[in-house]
């Protein structure tokens, strides 16, 4: 067993798996790769739960840690859920069963394992560990919006090294900020709907939903001979990436307007929380690297700054990023029980 003096074990819930880290009492991650259970969210609360405690499990016997050592647990789900961890009334994606409805995922974790448990939602906790992993020491001192990019679009703001949760725990839901569409959208090209109802949000346009339901439909109107013109949607949708990284002319204009309105999302922070640092994740992160800093560079160009802002705003990616959850969840734990 480890002599660690305290740790915090750090859960990451997901539609399909659990992934799980540990941080030690000098600030170090003992887990340095993917470790993963199935996250069972869809067989209902029960196993659910069951699922959580084989992860938490799962991460003391991968470092070898004794259970008395662990004062504080991190858990991040996707939401919506308030920032207390009780699931919307109305279910979630992942969280579709009635049963799911109203459910304080938190407490009822806390009561499994008979230890704290802080909950952070995952848009949030993955923009955490963004802070944490480019500030390092000087974190609580610096403060940071993340947009990341997936299905939808998620991330966070931090202020003074923490999360920003707001009265109703809905801060930070960055994808149903509106944002301006001149000179953004091709111009014949229809205005972005979002599933949330909105038009012209950012995630109507950032993220693989947006790319799937506006951006390639259009597109592939502009190249009818394009190879992904033969492939279902949401097929192609997934394929563009790849094209991306090799230089596609048409997967190339997709994504510039990913960029773009990622730039126009962090012009409207610069004004509002005026941050340090502007950080970027999601599926670009794990690209090529040309691709990847293409990406960032049409992000940072498309953020306009005032000159005494770009003496000290910082852009970067989200590094680690398929442990940025479980990792985030584990330093808000870490800031809510200091040793």
């Amino acid at each position: 067993m480890h002599d660690l003096g305290s740790v915090i074990v750090g859960i990451d819930n997901g539609g399909t798996k659990n992934n799980v880290t540990v941080l030690d009492q000098g600030g170090q991650f003992l887990i340095e790769r993917m470790v993963e259970v199935p996250s069972r969210v869809t067989e209902g609360t029960t196993p659910a739960l069951d699922a959580l405690q084989l992860a938490f499990d799962t991460a003391l016997a991968v470092t070898g840690t004794d259970r008395a050592a662990v004062r504080a647990v991190g858990l991040d789900t996707p939401g919506p859920a308030s920032a207390e961890g009780v699931i919307s009334s109305k279910g979630a994606t992942n969280f579709s069963l009635p049963e799911w409805w109203g459910f304080d995922v938190r407490s009822a974790l806390e009561t499994r394992l008979q230890l704290p448990v802080v909950y952070t939602n995952d848009g949030n906790a993955a923009a955490l560990y963004a802070h944490y992993a480019y500030f390092g020491e000087r974190s609580l001192g610096r403060s940071s919006v993340s947009a990341i990019v997936g299905t939808g679009l998620g991330g966070g703001v931090i202020e003074w090294g923490a999360v920003v949760r707001g009265a109703a725990g809905m801060a930070g839901e960055l994808g149903h900020v509106h944002i301006p569409m001149h000179g953004l959208l091709d111009k014949d090209q229809p205005l972005p709907k979002c599933n949330c109802g909105f038009s012209g949000d950012v995630e109507s346009i950032a993220s693989l939903t947006g790319i799937r339901h506006n951006l390639l439909p259009y597109w592939l109107t502009r190249y009818p001979d394009h190879e992904l013109a033969k492939l279902p949607i949401a097929e192609s949708a997934k394929e563009l990436r790849s094209y991306g990284e090799r230089g596609d002319e048409m997967a190339r204009k997709v994504f510039e307007q990913q960029a773009i309105a990622i730039g126009r999302l962090f012009t409207i922070a610069a004004n509002f929380t005026d941050p340090n640092g502007y950080f970027v994740g999601g599926g670009v992160v794990e690209a090529a690297p040309e691709f990847r800093d293409w990406y960032l560079s049409v992000v940072r160009a498309h953020t306009l700054l005032r000159d005494e802002q770009l003496d000290v705003a910082e852009f970067s990616l989200v590094p680690d990023l398929d442990m940025a959850g479980a990792r985030g969840a584990a330093v808000a734990a870490r800031a809510a029980f200091p040793a």
